[in-house]
Formats: structure tokens, C-alpha cells, sequence
């Protein structure tokens, strides 16, 4: 079965087959009725990893300083969201958050607003042992880290930078200082670090951290993937069973994009493990129909879908004097537009020109 992208027919407008958006709407809300509590804020495009599956070798050109969101903005859109819009979460992403020298400050007016947001940090966690107990401080309440690797040969492969002894320094000192559960994000490569899965979820098992397998999407800068390049959901439970049972969690997944399994140890060393393992099949188990993110680029417009084509600019409302109820309305019209689906399994599927570090997770 597929979906229609739904794409809005002009920039920034609402598509005119939608039918009329609720003007009284007090979330946001979708023509298909879902909400969106779950912000994701890009701080930068800007990483300090070149991870084959999302960055060229060399690198892209970064936003200008102008044109990034300031910590005053990132604030404002934060306040707005959860005053007025419902939002309940707020992840900070990038590139990689660590780069901004204002977040901590950051994080800690975000932590003051009332109602209190849970707010997260995803990050390739370089730096992060320097930083984490003045994070845990101002009020970040857990990490996700993106470790596709416990081999520094094969860490340097995918990411093409020497730092994994950083990373897991930074793992540790998360976790030291209250920021978890830790959440280690996964992306698996066939003939590079496949084989690796059960030794990382021994590894998470043992300190007590939650690994999530996350299925390569159709987000890099090279536009290179193809579904014979990437690792599936059920490869990744194959390959677990080797050496764990999986059974499905009890717990509702309202509306979390991890499928969540308990993992119990079958033989030798594994047999004294036990715990959580998460899969994200973005592609060929999509769960679309309860997504509840919406997102903010580093430059102030919202993405409704990971895979949009479209973006709604609240940059310019900002700095164009527009009230905060101008800023809600026109949040709101952007997500009225969400597609169904990411259309990924469509035939004529069309990659977005951004890549994951220019929209952020």
C-alpha cells in the first residue's frame, strides 16, 4: 500500500485540497487528526563527524551566523510551542548540539517554562564528558547518542574521525550525572558493523543504557542509498536472535517511533543480561500514522516530515515583528499541510535536497 506526499502546491502555503483548517485549534493538528507534541530543534548544521550515511568526506557548507536561529529565537519558538501548541517534549539536535556555545543557557530557560517540558539532547557525544554535569544542571533530563561502533577501526570507517574513546567518555559521564536512561542510536551497514549488533547490545545491556536500531532512511547528502544498501528491521532482529531472546514489550509505543522489545540473554556471559532494545524501522515498517513530531530547522522554518519538500518560515515572522500569535498560526498552518506518509515505499519517491545534518533528527 502507498501514500500521497501530500505536498503543499506553492511554498509556505497550505494545500488547497486540504479540507479547512480549525481556526480555533489550540495544537498542532493535522488534517488526519494527529498532534504533534513532540518538538525536535535543530541548533546547527554543523558536526564534528563525517558519518558515511549521512555526510560527505568533505563535509557541507554551513548555514551563515545571520541566518541561524539565535538563543533569544530558539527560546521564543520553544516558549510559544509549549504555551500555546502543546508541546510536551523538546529535543535539541543538529549537526551536533555540543557546538553551540549557548546551550547550556539554551536548555536552562527552556527548563523554566511552565508547563516544564521533558527536554533531550541528541548528540555524537564529543564533548559531552566535559559538559554533561553543567547539561544535567540547567536542566536536560536525558541524551541520545548516536554510536554505530565498540571498534575504533570500524568507528573511523563510518564516521571518518578517530574520537570513539570521546564518545564513550561522554556516555559514561551522561549517565554519571543522571542523564538517562541513555539512549544509543545505531545505524547498521551491511559488510561494515552488521555483525556488530549483538555485541552492542550486550555492551548497552551491561550499562544499563537502551540501544536503538535505527534503519538508514533516504537522507544523505550524497543521495546514494538504495534499499539494497541499508540493514532492515528484520535482518536486525535475526541477527540478535543469535544470541538473545526478543519479546515484544508490554508497554504502550503511544506514539514513539521505536518499536521496544525486552532482550534476555540466552547463553555464557549473555545469560545474565536482560533489558530493552528499540527498533526504528523507518522504512519498511513505517508508523507514519502516529507520528507526533514536528520540527524547526536551524534557521527558523518547520518541517512537518522528516522527508518534506516544503518548509513554513517562522525566522522571518520573528524578525519581522510578528506577534507571538502570528508565530502559533503560522506553526499551526504548517502542520495542517504534514503528509500522510513519507512515501518512501512509493515508486515515485523523491529524496529531499536536504540531508539529515541540514534538517536535524
Amino acid at each position: 500500500m502507498t501514500v500521497s506526499l501530500g505536498i503543499p502546491t506553492l511554498p509556505g502555503r497550505a494545500d488547497p485540497a486540504l479540507p479547512p483548517r480549525p481556526s480555533a485549534a489550540a495544537g498542532l493538528i493535522d488534517p488526519l487528526g494527529r498532534e504533534a507534541t513532540d518538538l525536535r530543534v535543530s541548533l546547527t548544521d554543523v558536526c564534528n563527524l563525517r558519518c558515511t550515511y549521512c555526510m560527505p568526506a568533505e563535509g557541507l557548507p554551513s548555514l551563515p551566523r545571520d541566518q541561524a536561529l539565535t538563543a533569544d529565537e530558539i527560546v521564543r519558538l520553544v516558549t510559544i510551542g509549549v504555551r500555546d501548541l502543546g508541546i510536551r517534549q523538546v529535543r535539541f539536535t543538529g549537526g551536533e548540539p555540543l557546538l553551540r556555545r549557548d546551550l547550556v543557557e539554551i536548555i536552562e530557560r527552556c527548563a523554566a517554562l511552565e508547563p516544564r517540558p521533558e527536554i533531550s539532547l541528541t548528540t555524537n557525544a564529543i564533548g559531552l564528558a566535559e559538559r554533561a554535569e553543567r547539561l544535567a544542571a540547567a536542566g536536560l533530563d536525558r541524551v541520545n547518542v548516536s554510536l554505530d561502533s565498540l571498534h575504533a577501526e570500524t568507528f573511523m570507517k563510518v564516521t571518518r574521525r578517530p574520537f570513539l574513546n570521546r564518545v564513550i567518555a561522554g556516555v559514561d559521564a551522561a549517565a554519571a550525572h543522571g542523564l538517562g536512561p541513555v539512549k544509543i542510536n545505531a545505524v547498521l551497514l551491511p559488510g561494515v558493523n552488521d555483525h556488530e549488533a549483538p555485541d552492542l547490545l550486550a555492551w548497552a545491556l551491561e550499562r544499563g543504557h537502551e540501544l536503538r536500531f535505527i534503519e538508514q532512511m533516504a537522507l544523505d547528502a550524497d543521495h546514494t542509498w538504495s534499499r539494497d544498501s541499508m540493514v532492515t528491521a528484520a535482518r536486525v532482529r535475526e541477527l540478535l536472535s543469535d544470541r538473545f531472546d526478543l519479546a515484544l514489550a508490554v508497554e504502550p509505543r503511544d506514539g514513539a517511533p521505536a518499536e521496544r522489545f525486552v532482550a534476555t540473554g540466552r547463553t555464557g556471559d549473555d545469560a545474565r543480561l536482560h533489558g530493552t532494545v528499540g527498533i526504528i524501522a523507518s522504512v519498511t515498517e513505517p508508523f507514519c500514522a502516529d507520528c507526533r513530531r514536528t520540527r524547526l530547522t536551524a534557521e527558523g522554518s518547520v518541517r512537518s516530515c522528516l522527508f518534506s519538500h516544503t518548509e513554513f518560515d517562522l525566522r522571518g515572522l520573528l524578525r519581522g515583528g510578528a506577534t507571538d500569535l502570528d508565530v502559533a498560526d503560522r506553526w499551526r498552518e504548517a502542520m495542517w499541510a504534514k503528509p500522510k506518509g513519507h512515501s518512501m515505499n512509493d515508486a515515485g519517491f523523491v529524496q529531499p535536497d536536504r540531508s539529515m545534518s541540514a534538517i536535524g533528527g
